[in-house]
């Protein structure tokens, strides 16, 4: 019976940290959660509101991209969400040529927001949008002010309502270039850490088995155990927002005295 407390576990995981020589890590909707962005399960997630169907499926969109923005605006806007010290944690690591690559399931740009620079972006990002009737291009700052003021984007050039985040819906295949460096990235690492992801949407959810298989550890850090828990070599279970900054803090000091 493991009896380590999480402070413990912490120390352990920023030894296993400071010592690797190629550690990444792979987010899911649990570091974005602690920043106010809705989850999309449970009794008052996304999916409670907007149908999936409708909200993010591609058939859909071709007919009413309105449902799409109003997902989007509930997702992003409402939520009023920021990058929060899990997210910064990150960064002070990469800042530090320590954590090499952020591999993230989510779409919201918070790990860009707090400064992250090489993250790949499973499921596409809100960040640029594409006209799909004229090809017209748009930024989220564009994007955003019309959805804060209650509208449908419409493109300027020829008026259409389809205007495409470059995101994932469902009918689409994930970005073969993004699927296909976050694959070599893992097979490279010999540590990953794997934030607030349940593990459960393939093909994202098996990347960390690469890890994993090329001999490389597994670090856990999530609200619960989650349901893959005999994968990881150690589990902290907590908020993100919490254990990060901690154990970069430890990894840190651990690196200053060699």
């Amino acid at each position: 019976m493991n009896t380590k407390n999480l402070e413990e576990k912490i120390a352990e995981a920023a030894r296993l940290l400071a010592t690797a020589e190629y550690p990444i890590c792979f987010t899911g909707a649990g570091i974005s959660a602690e920043s106010g962005v809705p989850t999309f399960r449970g009794p008052e997630g996304l999916w409670e509101k907007h149908d999936p169907q409708e909200a993010v499926s591609l058939s859909s969109f071709r007919n009413q991209p309105e449902a799409f923005w109003d997902f989007a605006r509930d997702l992003v806007i409402t939520s009023g969400a920021s990058p929060n010290p899990g997210h910064r944690a990150l960064v002070r690591l990469e800042d530090q040529q320590i954590l090499k690559t952020v591999i993230t399931q989510n779409i919201d740009m918070l790990h860009q927001q707090a400064g992250s620079k090489n993250v790949l972006e499973l499921h596409g990002s809100l960040e640029k949008a594409d006209c799909r009737d004229c090809g017209a291009k748009y930024s989220w700052q564009e994007l955003e002010n019309i959805l804060k003021a209650g509208e449908t984007p419409q493109c300027r050039n020829c008026g259409s309502l389809r205007i495409k985040p470059r995101i994932v819906f469902f009918g689409e295949r994930l970005p073969e270039e993004v699927l296909e460096r976050s694959w070599q990235e893992a097979q490279q690492a010999d540590l990953m850490l794997v934030i607030g992801s349940s593990l459960v949407v393939y093909p994202a959810a098996g990347i960390p088995d690469l890890t994993l298989q090329a001999g490389g550890k597994l670090i856990y850090v999530n609200a619960d155990r989650g349901s893959r828990a005999e994968l990881f070599d150690i589990i902290l279970t907590g908020r993100a927002g919490s254990i990060l900054p901690r154990l970069a803090e430890k990894t840190l000091k651990i690196i200053e005295k060699d």
